[in-house]
């Protein structure tokens, strides 16, 4: 059966345990990147990953994404976000779509504003 993990700080990711999901607290990139090489190959099905670490084990996503599974899902931390879970929501709706319908999105709201 597969699993949905959580990698990021202690702060940002202790609430997702209360969901039933594998909490893994890394402190650096490189302990995210342990935790995430050793999730993938455990048979996680989805890794939600904190943006700010995220973009410090960006090769390592682009590998991960390459395979069906896991599926990286990078989420915002308590710090904010950094815009990259958006980008890459952005980048694949863009890829499955043939277009950037985000930006036909934000012209709308621009108008309407």
């Amino acid at each position: 059966m597969y699993k949905v993990g959580v990698i990021g700080d202690r702060d940002s990711i202790i609430g997702f345990r209360a969901l039933g999901m594998s909490v893994h607290d890394a402190a650096t990139p490189a302990e995210a990147e342990t935790l995430l090489r050793q999730l993938a190959d455990e048979q996680f099905a989805v890794i939600f990953m904190t943006e700010q670490l995220a973009e410090s084990n960006l090769p390592l996503l682009r590998e991960l994404r390459s395979r069906k599974l896991p599926a990286v899902i990078p989420i915002p931390s308590i710090a904010g976000t950094t815009g990259l879970g958006m980008f890459q929501v952005r980048e694949s709706v863009k890829k499955a779509v043939g277009m950037d319908i985000f930006a036909q999105d934000e012209a709308n709201q621009a108008e309407k504003e």
